[in-house]
């Protein structure tokens, strides 16, 4: 009898050690995996720190993701993400028959960075296929990616003054982030707080595969209190507020990589110059009070005076290929030209309309 049931036992106790022997040493296989694939991004580079698998249900967690410029010339990374978790849909597997996971970003810090003329101070993603990248890491359909309690900064650390403009509360979810022709209608959902206290809300739907060739992307900041926003003004428009609140709208569209639409900032009680404060300000140079005078006069002339608002329009256009620059980068520098020049307030009647 002994000798009948000594040979199955060994055997599952072998399995036992086999399959805790798997547990314990997967964890590091599927990191070392992860960091070697993000180690050849391009002109970034990324790591992580430690891997968690949950097996009874189809999930790993992904523990400090960092993505750094390669140069080291950026004092932030451009992507930290303290946790990542990523999980199975088993009624897709089971019904569908389709590998579908749900991915989680949890507090994640996406940080850009104007560096001004040297391009190895700036920050945009420019120089990763990220798609391609995606992936790589993860070679299946992606039903949601969801982003919880994040935060994105836009950072010039080399104007005068230095500008960080901060959206916190980013809470966002993207739909069907497939890899799979024939389905290709990708939807984007998100809201946050920007500079702490203006509810900024944001939608979009584009084909995953025309590498944003092809998109509808609609913004909406209300509320957002002017002077919060003085660095950025003095440092792209050479002016700064003393008062005043507004929106901004943003809508754009792309057909086949050309590009339309529109920002419009609708600025409310909005006081640009101010003779003390600017002109016996002995740190303020002279002339820049006279563009700060000039500035504030440009504004009056659109003002509505029974709402005391007034608005400004200025249109999107142009290609989304450019050389050596992804159609998403393309879009983003667009748009921060644009919204440049939404707030530079160098209106004229072809471009400008009141409210």
């Amino acid at each position: 009898m002994k000798r009948r049931y000594s040979w199955p036992l060994w055997t599952v106790v072998g399995l036992v050690v086999l399959l805790i022997a798997i547990h314990i040493a997967l964890p590091y296989v599927v990191r070392n995996y992860l960091n070697n694939k993000l180690a050849d991004m391009g002109d970034y580079r990324g790591q992580v720190t430690d891997v968690d698998l949950a097996l009874w249900r189809g999930a790993y967690k992904i523990n400090g993701l960092n993505i750094v410029k390669v140069d080291g010339k950026v004092p932030v990374p451009l992507l930290k993400v303290p946790v990542i978790d990523l999980a199975v849909s088993w009624h897709s597997l089971w019904y569908d028959h389709a590998v579908v996971a749900e991915v989680a970003f949890i507090s994640p810090q996406l940080n850009f960075v104007d560096g001004g003329p040297d391009k190895r101070q700036s920050q945009t993603g420019a120089g990763t296929d990220w798609r391609a990248q995606l992936n790589k890491l993860l070679p299946i359909t992606l039903n949601e990616l969801r982003v919880e309690d994040g935060k994105i900064t836009f950072n010039n650390f080399s104007s005068t003054p230095k500008v960080k403009i901060e959206a916190d509360k980013v809470n966002a979810s993207i739909y069907n982030l497939t890899n799979i022709a024939g389905q290709r209608d990708a939807r984007f959902e998100g809201k946050a707080m920007l500079l702490g206290h203006a509810p900024l809300e944001s939608s979009a739907t584009f084909d995953p595969l025309s590498n944003f060739e092809n998109f509808d992307f609609k913004l909406r900041a209300t509320g957002v209190q002017l002077k919060q926003m003085n660095d950025f003004a003095s440092a792209y428009g050479k002016f700064d507020f003393n008062a005043g609140n507004g929106d901004i709208v943003i809508e754009a569209q792309a057909k086949k990589g050309q590009l339309s639409g529109y920002i419009k900032p609708l600025l409310r009680d909005v006081d640009i110059f101010n003779w003390q404060q600017d002109v016996e300000n002995k740190n303020k140079g002279f002339f820049r009070s006279i563009w700060e005078a000039m500035v504030g006069g440009g504004e009056t002339v659109l003002k509505n005076q029974r709402e005391n608002q007034f608005a400004t329009r200025v249109e999107l256009s142009g290609s989304v290929h450019k050389q050596d620059v992804s159609a998403f980068q393309a879009f983003l520098q667009i748009l921060r030209n644009a919204f440049v020049q939404a707030f530079n307030t160098r209106y004229d009647s072809g471009k400008s309309e009141a409210k």
